[in-house]
């Protein structure tokens, strides 16, 4: 063919130049982002690359679904309030709820090492079970490999999962709206700091349990409450609440601005966050959602999510402004303010 009539395919546009992988490039902060959208986004998605979320929306021959994948690599494999096992099940099923859908089968990977006894096995095996027939959702398929001792941390575990739309939400962060509330369905940071304390490497003991679960039944109230209102939803888990926000707030170029005092933290963890130098809003967590509903709908979906069992201590917790824009702004309880960021660097490794 003529060099005029050549088909013009520009190369991807990578922007990823770090030299190598680190530990803070999986911590779910600025330096996941960069990977992503600087590496994987442009090589794998192209020009057809959407916002980020929990779940790609698909159709097949008609037929509209949710798609999730996710790897769990949490150390230690056992922990106050759950294990790895239950955990993939939670995780799976509450990124496919908060993308508004539920979730209708699973296949699952495991990654185990030499040596792994065959009772920890079993007890992961188990809890996945049962975490599956609580939240609802099939395991109809998977994979086994085996690595020599030493390269796996005991058991790694990866998920895909696929579920079904609810009905009446289309979830979009450019949706919304200045005016609009922050609605976060429980305390924070719980999961984060019961997996560091879990680990022993530090001289401090807390009252504290992780607080995984499936949130499927509060995005179900949820959405029974305020339907077409809720303009976006996330699980915060690595990152936090901070680092959730953020990527909100860049996606819509809205403002976020919360009521620190409004946000609910365990006295445990608080107290840990305070002598370890660390903020409660870049805690990972594991069975609450943030959600981001229209104004008029707020206190209704409040109500509603505070009288379904275990969204007792919901909170409105902040408002979408249109300053600062791209940004999250906090109102401590002492009257001032502070700009919070997205999570830099790797404060807690092989959280989930």
């Amino acid at each position: 063919m003529s060099s005029a009539t050549k088909l013009e395919i520009s190369a991807p546009k990578i922007r990823f130049r770090e030299p190598q992988i680190e530990m803070a490039h999986g911590a779910g902060g600025k330096a996941s982002r960069r990977l992503v959208e600087g590496l994987f986004a442009p090589l794998l998605f192209g020009a057809s690359a959407e916002p980020l979320g929990d779940a790609a929306q698909l159709k097949i021959n008609g037929a509209r679904m949710a798609m999730t994948t996710d790897g769990f690599v949490v150390k230690p494999l056992v922990f106050p309030g759950g294990s790895i096992g239950e955990l993939a099940v939670n995780g799976t099923v509450n990124d496919l709820a908060v993308s508004g859908a539920k979730a209708e089968a699973m296949v699952v990977t495991f990654i185990l090492e030499s040596g792994l006894s065959t009772e920890a096995l079993q007890a992961e095996i188990q809890a996945m079970a049962d975490a599956s027939r609580r939240a609802g959702v099939r395991i109809v398929g998977g994979d086994t490999k085996v690595v020599e001792h030493g390269k796996a941390d005991g058991m790694y575990i990866t998920t895909t999962g696929i579920g079904a739309p609810l009905a009446g939400v289309e979830l979009n962060p450019l949706s919304a709206r200045p005016g609009d509330k922050v609605l976060l369905s429980g305390p924070i940071g719980d999961h984060g700091i019961t997996i560091l304390l879990a680990r022993g490497d530090l001289e401090m003991e807390g009252d504290v349990r992780s607080d995984t679960r499936s949130v499927l039944p509060l995005v179900e109230a949820l959405v029974r409450a305020a339907g077409g209102g809720i303009r976006w939803m996330r699980d915060p888990t690595r990152g936090g609440v901070a680092t959730s926000l953020n990527e909100f707030a860049r996606d819509c170029g809205l403002g976020v601005t919360l009521e620190e005092d409004s946000v609910p933290v365990h006295d445990a963890v608080r107290g840990a966050c305070e002598l370890l130098g660390l903020d409660p809003l870049h805690i990972a967590n594991e069975g609450q959602f943030l959600a981001v509903v229209a104004p008029e709908l707020a206190d209704a979906a409040l109500e509603v999510l505070q009288a379904t069992p275990g969204g007792g201590e919901a909170r409105l917790i902040g408002e979408i402004r249109e300053q600062p824009a791209g940004s999250v702004l906090v109102t401590t309880r002492y009257g001032g303010t502070r700009i919070i960021d997205m999570l830099v660097g790797d404060p807690l490794p092989r959280i989930c």
